[in-house]
């Protein structure tokens, strides 16, 4: 659907650059545009081959583990049905430590790992609580150090790129506290039902 909504804008766009006679504004437009995103790309990239790179550093040198060993305790309430000992654990920590770091790139591989083990545990089509309330820890991610943000800021020439790292702690931790919020209330309810 979205592919339609693109296409149904951008000949919208052409077809008013026509009708106005700035035909050739549209063109140079769309050409602008093409090398900036290349640009915006080549940024992007050498920003995210310096991050994975930290992130395999820290996992070769023990500290993901270290930081996994510090994190179960605390998300451990949030997945009451899952096995003390399941592989899921090191999976959603290190997701969840990764998006901390604002390393989205990273924490994917990992997020879909944790769902696959997840669903190993699951005994229906239907997502368990524990896939959910993963998938809702997961899109609220609390950040630390928004990479991305920062790496948009200063290729669009902001004098302080990192501005905005206080503004997203404080919405991250926010929709991060909601989110656990709400699936704490969920599965008490649920285990009030049962």
């Amino acid at each position: 659907m979205l592919n339609y909504i693109w296409a149904f804008m951008i000949l919208v766009g052409i077809l008013y650059g026509s009708v106005t006679g700035n035909i050739s504004a549209v063109g140079n437009g769309i050409l602008d545009s093409a090398k900036e995103a290349v640009s915006l790309c080549v940024t992007m990239l050498g920003v995210m081959a310096l991050w994975t790179g930290i992130m395999e550093i820290a996992n070769e040198s023990g500290l993901i583990r270290a930081a996994t060993n510090r994190i179960i305790p605390i998300i451990r309430g949030l997945f009451p049905e899952l096995p003390k000992e399941h592989k899921a654990w090191n999976y959603i920590s290190l997701n969840i430590i990764a998006n901390i770091l604002g390393l989205g790139w990273a924490a994917t591989p990992a997020g879909l790992k944790a769902m696959e083990e997840l669903q190993s545990l699951n005994r229906s089509d239907v997502a368990s609580d524990a896939m959910c309330t993963f998938l809702i820890i997961n899109i609220s991610s609390l950040q630390l150090i928004p990479v991305n943000i920062i790496a948009y800021r200063s290729q669009y020439g902001s004098v302080n790129p990192a501005a905005i790292v206080a503004p997203a702690i404080l919405a991250t931790l926010v929709s991060t506290l909601a989110a656990v919020f709400y699936c704490s209330i969920k599965i008490n309810k649920k285990s009030k039902i049962h």
